[in-house]
């Protein structure tokens, strides 16, 4: 529910996506977007402010500045392969995909596939449980 509370918001997705596309600026955010700039201005500082963006002065007079990804912002990139390989899968149209992601490593186009962090088997929800963990609140255990 935290990350949702973070991510769920669709600008915020985009911001990133274009954060990750290598889009920096304020107005380059609102022009790729097409984002009213009061929305921008409120989800950038909201990404700022949550550590996943920097903000980074890149002229002082007068003031500029651009957004960066913080390791915790590059970290949101998973999740939006994944998304893009299931859009792949279930939304894309006789036309084929709207954007390809070489791997710059091995020069293949990747296809993200979310896998067991031990035996490296793609997960399938019927294959998962989930159970308490260290940080869940005692009081909602059942008694």
């Amino acid at each position: 529910a935290r990350s949702a509370d973070v991510l769920g918001d669709h600008w915020n997705l985009l911001i990133i996506r274009q954060a990750c596309l290598g889009t920096r600026r304020f107005d380059d955010f609102q022009v790729s977007l097409g984002i009213g700039r009061n929305i921008l201005s409120q989800r950038l500082a909201r990404l700022v402010d949550e550590g996943l963006l920097g903000k980074v002065e890149y002229q002082a007079h007068p003031p500029r500045h651009e957004y960066r990804l913080t390791d915790k912002g590059r970290d949101v990139y998973p999740i939006l392969a994944a998304m893009a390989a299931w859009g792949d899968r279930w939304l894309t149209g006789p036309e084929g995909t709207p954007l390809v992601l070489p791997h710059t490593a091995c020069d293949h186009d990747i296809h993200a596939v979310v896998v067991c962090s031990h035996c490296d088997a793609p997960l399938d929800v019927r294959e998962v449980r989930a159970t308490p963990g260290p940080g869940f609140p005692r009081d909602d255990l059942p008694r």
